[in-house]
């Protein structure tokens, strides 16, 4: 997609266009990304819209493509970086296409619902098989794209269809089998396809067993993991035969900083936020980390946050 400035006269024909499809309480102007990632760094978008259903989903995603305006679709934020210059165009953003509901051992879920959301209604009617991913920060729909996992569980292993929408903005839906799953990969991820909404299949079980797991999980979540700080998680896709964090701190870049961006001291696979960091400080640490492992392990590491939008002027 191009990523050219819009001119002010076409933001404020934009603007018109959208309020046509949303409520002005569903529409966002220049509101700065760091208010809405969980690294909390990154410069205004231009617009950011919040679609209730499909019908709006589709709808705003075709004035972006007719229009020929940069859009990108986005759940918490949980695994994005946006540049300092921020993002020209539409974030459309899914949180409020939220709905979770169950029917016996199936649980149908909107991209925008939180794993968070998932996970408790689960264990409400006593269901298993989602303990994994209930302390993973991200939606349902980025999860199936990225095929999130934890803990030995993966979303391909409970996912049995998503509904999606094409790139040419027909709603279809995909079994599960013919996702494509991968580590960190989808069909979806492949073909620009938009999740809509996922079905899972899940086992009865019972709710204290469920309820023990999940606080299991979620405490060696918080004693391994950096939660105090602002992040997008792991910041490196895991290496074949390797472990990104374990050659991070090999190369004795445990808490190295840039600005205000660090590895983190309590685990190297993380990058952080630890004081007030630039989207420039954290990329600028990111490729010292990509450059030293490489130098001494001969090992690529390929970042799995997703980073989007311009620098900032004065980094040009």
């Amino acid at each position: 997609m191009n990523n050219n400035k819009m001119k002010k006269i076409n933001k404020i024909e934009i603007k018109h266009k959208l309020l046509e499809i949303v409520r002005n309480d569903q529409l966002l102007t220049d509101s700065l990304m760091r208010d809405h990632t969980t690294f909390r760094v990154g410069g205004p978008a231009d617009f950011m819209v919040f679609p209730e259903s499909r019908e709006e989903l589709s709808q705003v995603i075709e004035l972006c493509r007719d229009a020929d305006v940069p859009f990108f679709l986005m759940g918490n934020g949980s695994n994005l970086l946006v540049r300092d210059g921020g993002f020209r165009g539409v974030i459309v953003n899914t949180r409020q296409m939220n709905t979770v509901v169950v029917h016996g051992k199936r649980v149908e879920a909107q991209a925008g619902a939180s794993l968070r959301a998932v996970a408790k209604e689960a264990l409400a009617h006593h269901l298993s098989g989602f303990e994994f991913a209930s302390g993973i920060p991200g939606t349902v729909g980025g999860a199936a794209i990225m095929n999130a996992g934890a803990y030995g569980g993966e979303m391909k292993d409970i996912i049995t269809k998503v509904e999606i929408m094409t790139p040419d903005g027909a709603f279809e839906t995909v079994e599960g089998a013919d996702c494509h799953f991968g580590y960190r990969q989808s069909r979806m991820r492949e073909r620009g396809e938009i999740v809509i909404a996922v079905e899972l299949a899940l086992e009865a079980g019972d709710p204290d067993i469920i309820r023990s797991k999940m606080q299991e999980l979620n405490q060696r979540r918080r004693d391994k993991q950096p939660l105090n700080y602002p992040s997008a998680g792991s910041t490196f896709k895991r290496p074949g035969g390797y472990f990104a964090g374990k050659l991070i701190q090999d190369a004795g870049l445990k808490g190295h900083q840039v600005g205000g961006a660090m590895v983190s001291p309590k685990h190297s696979g993380f990058v952080i936020n630890a004081d007030h960091a630039s989207a420039q400080d954290v990329l600028q640490l990111i490729g010292d980390i990509q450059r030293c492992v490489k130098a001494k392990f001969g090992v690529d590491l390929e970042p799995e946050v997703i980073t989007i939008g311009e620098d900032a002027a004065d980094e040009n």
